[in-house]
């Protein structure tokens, strides 16, 4: 049985009270680590009600709810942590606002070099991709699973595995030691549903 499990991402664009079911769904199919909401695009306000209504429906099931981009407003909303990129606020600035129990994960691409970088600043993950195509976002760098599996072998701070994940590819990267896998299309766009994606995904990892 693999350690790996699902960290969620919202769809780039969604109606937080209509999109509210649509995660309620998700989360009643099993076991989910965390859920990102990664919202482009959008004014503050925006943010500020989309995280006031999806953010009590994540932490209720006793899964992390991250903000993507702005740990501002992370530490102003209540959310667990904060997910940045290599051209977001710094790590130190992330880390002064979310404080030392929140969590702060780092986009790293397909580069030891940012990922040991995060790890040795204390970062509580690095995040690896994108690993197949993705519609979701415009892909900068191309990762291969042997990334992870270097990682894996050699560090202790978890490894997020994230693009265009399915659950038809996702063997291939709990194989090579994922911790966890970040998903988005593969579970909201599943033809049978989110719910029956996150059942489907469990049900890989019990069988890794």
């Amino acid at each position: 049985m693999s350690d790996c499990r699902l960290y969620l991402v919202s769809p780039p664009r969604l109606s937080p009270a209509n999109f509210a079911e649509v995660l309620k769904g998700a989360l009643a199919g099993g076991d989910v680590a965390s859920f990102q909401l990664r919202l482009k695009d959008i004014d503050d306000d925006h943010i500020r009600k989309a995280v006031d209504i999806l953010r009590p429906i994540v932490q209720a099931e006793g899964a992390a709810f991250i903000l993507n981009d702005r740990p501002d407003l992370a530490a102003e909303l209540g959310c667990d942590g904060v997910h940045i990129g290599q051209e977001d606020a710094p790590y130190a600035q992330a880390r002064r606002l979310v404080g030392p129990s929140g969590v702060v994960g780092v986009t790293c691409h397909d580069s030891r070099h940012f990922a040991m970088e995060a790890a040795e600043a204390g970062a509580d993950y690095v995040a690896f991709g994108a690993f197949f195509p993705t519609a979701t976002k415009e892909a900068k760098t191309h990762a291969d699973p042997d990334l992870l599996r270097w990682w894996s072998e050699l560090m202790v701070v978890p490894a997020v595995a994230i693009g265009g994940i399915t659950i038809a590819n996702a063997p291939a990267l709990i194989e090579a030691g994922a911790d966890f896998l970040a998903v988005s299309a593969g579970v909201w766009d599943h033809p049978g549903g989110p719910e029956d994606a996150v059942r489907a995904f469990n049900a890989l990892f019990r069988a890794s």
